[in-house]
Order: C-alpha cells, then structure tokens, then sequence
C-alpha cells in the first residue's frame, strides 16, 4: 500500500498521461484515510495536550485541509489515468458534478477493470513488466 501512495505521490505527482491500475488508485485511497484518521487523531492529541479539545479539532482539520491541499494534484492526475485506463478522457471525470448519478457512476467506472492491451492512452500497466520475453534478446 506504501509503494502505491509512493508512486502516485512522489513518482507520478503531475502525471496526467498514462493509465492506473484499479489497485494503484484504491490503494491510494485507503492510504489517504488512513492518513486523515492519522492526523485527526495527532490533532485530538494536540488539543488535550492543551486542555482543550475544542483547539485539537481545529488544529486537526486545519491540518488535514492542508494536506488535501496538498495531494489534489496527484489526486485528480490519478483520476485522469485511471479514467485513461478504461479508455475514457479525462474531462469524463466531470460527470461526477452531475447531481446524484454523476457520483454513482464515476464510483462504479472507478471499480470497472483497465482494457487489456493497449489503448488510445498507453500500454497495458498490467504487462508493464512483461520480461519473460526479453529473455535471450540482447540488442548489440
């Protein structure tokens, strides 16, 4: 889980070209929740620190609104390769604002599995690492 949120964070910050496994996109979503609940829970121990624990829930979502600040582009570059991974634009991530609908689908395309293959946006990330056929092939 790690090395996912590692990739998208550090390796892949802006990255809108490509394709994301399902994996590297749910991965990355439980490790922001994890994450959250994590500085939720530094903030709660702020506040009793202080004696105050009005202060701990401010300081606790004022940090995480800091830090969703902070991760929106790797987020939304990981939308647009995820929706690339299924052969959709990325401007398709737009049907999200549709009311009610919008959110149900865009849920049920992030769950939908990658096409095999190559598409209009990449290699297949699953055959990313396809050495099996390189085997005995070096190039002089």
């Amino acid at each position: 889980m790690i090395d996912w949120y590692k990739k998208v964070v550090f390796e892949n910050y802006a990255n809108f070209n490509g394709r994301a496994r399902r994996s590297e996109y749910w991965y990355f979503v439980l490790a922001q929740i994890l994450i959250i609940f994590g500085i939720i829970a530094l903030g709660s121990f702020i506040g009793t620190f202080f004696n105050r624990s009005e202060d701990g829930f401010f300081i606790a979502f004022g940090f995480v609104g800091i830090y969703l600040l902070a991760i929106l582009i790797p987020y939304l570059a990981l939308i647009v390769r995820r929706m690339h991974d299924i052969d959709k634009s990325g401007w398709f991530y737009l049907v999200r604002f549709v009311p009610v609908i919008g959110g149900i689908w865009i849920l049920v395309l992030l769950c939908t599995e990658g096409n095999y293959g190559s598409n209009n946006y990449g290699l297949d990330p699953k055959q990313e690492f396809d050495e099996i056929n390189e085997i005995g092939t070096r190039e002089a």
